[in-house]
């Protein structure tokens, strides 16, 4: 007798080798058989890549790209193309998922069964052989990891796009890559190395190619997900997942282009490399892949590839331990993310990029009030300006001269030409596309504004921020409704972050139900923010007293970094003097919030005094 494995419309029997649809046999290389026998054994639960690794090959060493050509062999084997019908569902980064309900029964060795015996076909190399390791410094291949990833990355685009119908615009996932060197600290490795593949590949002409944002991304990071729940919470049509391994004295760097519709695996690379090959083979490749792609290139992005990148190694490695920190979003972590960013500008004066993102942590540290205000704006400006001159083409560092000219010289053209450098540089990046959006925004230019913000929301559909920026605009806009919306939008993305909380009770207070937006002030975590809407609040109820409880504990322990945020509730309770009191120490003191002086709603009431057309042109903003 033997065991018969019942699926769907096939029927697989181990004995003989042999997988039949209704009768008819189908043919499978050995190796893809064992890869459909294993799974036909574990249905409906995901199956790590390690696990059908070893099941299969044992203890060989096999290539990870190797497993993903067998399972794209299946799903052509299977006919398994279309989306509502899926039988293996790739978990990204993790494993695989039988979804079929499988039966086993017993049966006699017919004549009928053996006509439906697949032979195995073998195709040459189709067995992996072990490769012999050689030997690294691991420090020069982490300082060159970010420009190996984007030549790999370039490659991967040119293959897939010409999958896609030219009239569309490709959509593309970079993956977080996935920590497998057994070493939790090197999550920040993993983290910057995703980050750089992002951005490198967000430098592609954007009218054909879109890269979806780092903070997107980063929520499948640990977690299983099934690829084509990703592709439809992304809007993709192909992911690349990537994986970083260690061992003894290399790393290795895996790179899997993946189409979303029917998983089909289309491109895979393994990536090692010799200390002292590294920066020849990076600009070897660098100019190969530009040679292939000219034709989708301007003649800026053809001669950036063609020069070569050198990178000193523990800069590198430091800058990325700085960004690591500088993404947890708190104030100790970015005092921790200025220590490694200055440290890379001390080991390498020339490395542009931590200079830009030392002034960023500089400005952060001085608005927050974490160092003097003076000082702070002082340091982020020599920084930005070292990182410009060093690298004219750095967008980060355009966009924070844009920060820097917005918030601080109230240069609203200056600003304006830093943040559209910014995005002509990286177009991808949703970060500085909202820095440009808010740009329109604050001199009341919306129709400009909004097709940025909603651009940036495409570019980041899972990033609560960036709906709080859209909604924001919509506020500003008198378009409540709509606010509102987007508004609970960031919310359900992410309860506990952003300003969904705080703009949602404003939006109450604008609309007239201070008794609603009591329960939405409590939710904020930001105690000034808390503050300011609880003495709004209260003050729209009635209740005076608390209001100016509120307000003195505002005035008390945040004047300094909320002198604006004081202004409008002057405003607001229709003390006009007082506002513009505060207005003018908002002034003094440089406060960022001030850019919103033209759009506050909360400063309608001051509109007609001849005080504020006066404080316009002192700002530099239009009436």
């Amino acid at each position: 007798m033997s065991t018969l494995y019942h699926f769907g419309q096939f029927v697989l029997d181990p004995g003989r080798r042999a997988l039949s649809r209704a009768d008819s046999p189908v043919s499978l290389t050995s190796k893809a058989f064992d890869v459909l026998f294993f799974l036909v054994r574990n249905p409906n639960r995901l199956v790590t890549k390690e696990e059908l690794q070893q099941a299969v090959w044992g203890d060989t060493f096999v290539e990870e790209g190797n497993l993903t050509q067998y399972i794209s062999h299946l799903r052509k084997a299977l006919g398994d193309n279309a989306e509502d019908a899926r039988l293996i569902v790739t978990i990204a980064r993790k494993g695989y998922h039988l979804t079929a309900d499988v039966t086993v029964a017993e049966a006699a060795e017919t004549a009928k069964q053996a006509a439906v015996q697949v032979s195995a076909i073998e195709s040459p190399g189709d067995e992996a052989a072990p490769k012999a390791p050689k030997r690294w410094r691991k420090a020069v291949v982490m300082g060159a990891a970010a420009v190996l990833l984007a030549i790999f990355g370039f490659a991967s685009w040119w293959h897939f796009r010409a999958v896609a119908p030219s009239s569309q615009k490709i959509k593309l996932a970079v993956l977080p890559f996935a920590n497998l060197t057994g070493d939790p600290n090197k999550e920040y490795l993993a983290d910057g190395l995703t980050e750089e593949m992002i951005s490198q590949l967000g430098r592609l002409n954007s009218e054909q190619l879109g890269v979806i944002a780092r903070t997107s991304v980063m929520g499948y990071k640990h977690k299983d997900v099934r690829l084509d729940q990703i592709g439809r919470d992304l809007s993709v049509q192909y992911v690349l997942e990537n994986s970083l391994r260690e061992s003894g004295d290399h790393l290795r760097l895996t790179a899997q282009l993946i189409q979303v519709k029917d998983q089909t695996h289309l491109w895979s690379q393994d990536y090692d490399y010799a200390a002292k090959d590294t920066l020849s083979v990076e600009n070897e490749m660098a100019k190969a892949v530009a040679r292939e792609i000219r034709v989708r290139l301007t003649s800026h992005q053809q001669g950036d590839l063609a020069r070569s990148r050198a990178v000193n190694p523990e800069a590198f490695d430091t800058y990325l331990q700085g960004y690591y920190h500088w993404q947890l979003n708190t104030d100790k972590d970015t005092d921790i993310a200025a220590k490694y960013f200055e440290r890379a500008t001390q080991i390498d004066p020339s490395y542009a990029l931590a200079w830009a993102w030392l002034s960023r942590a500089r400005n952060w540290q001085a608005n927050e009030g974490l160092i003097p205000m003076g000082e702070g704006r002082r340091l982020s400006r020599e920084a930005v300006e070292r990182a410009l001159a060093l690298n004219p083409n750095l967008a980060a560092a355009h966009a924070q001269m844009g920060r820097i000219k917005q918030q601080v010289d109230y240069d609203w053209a200056g600003a304006d030409a830093a943040f559209q450098r910014a995005i002509a540089l990286e177009p991808a990046n949703a970060e500085n596309v909202g820095f440009a959006a808010w740009s329109a925004a604050v001199l009341g230019r919306f129709d400009e504004a909004l097709p940025l913000f909603r651009r940036a929301v495409e570019l980041d559909p899972l990033n609560a921020y960036s709906w709080d920026r859209l909604a924001d605009a919509e506020l500003f806009m008198g378009q409540l409704d709509q606010a509102a919306a987007d508004s609970k939008k960031a919310l359900e993305l992410n309860p506990d972050a952003g300003s969904g909380a705080d703009l949602l009770s404003l939006i109450d207070l604008l609309q007239g139900r201070a008794q609603d937006a009591l329960p939405e002030v409590d939710r904020v975590h930001y105690a000034p923010e808390r503050a300011w809407l609880y003495a709004l609040t209260y003050y729209a109820l009635g209740r005076k007293k608390e209001s100016d409880a509120a307000l003195s504990e505002l005035i008390t322990k945040y004047y300094a970094s909320n002198a604006f945020e004081i202004a409008t509730i002057y405003a607001f309770r229709n003390q006009t003097d007082e506002a513009f009191e505060w207005l003018e120490r908002a002034y003094a003191q440089r406060d960022p919030s001030m850019m919103y002086a033209k759009v506050q709603p909360l400063l309608n009431s001051l509109h007609n005094d001849p005080r504020y057309v006066a404080f316009l042109k002192k700002l530099n903003l239009p009436n």
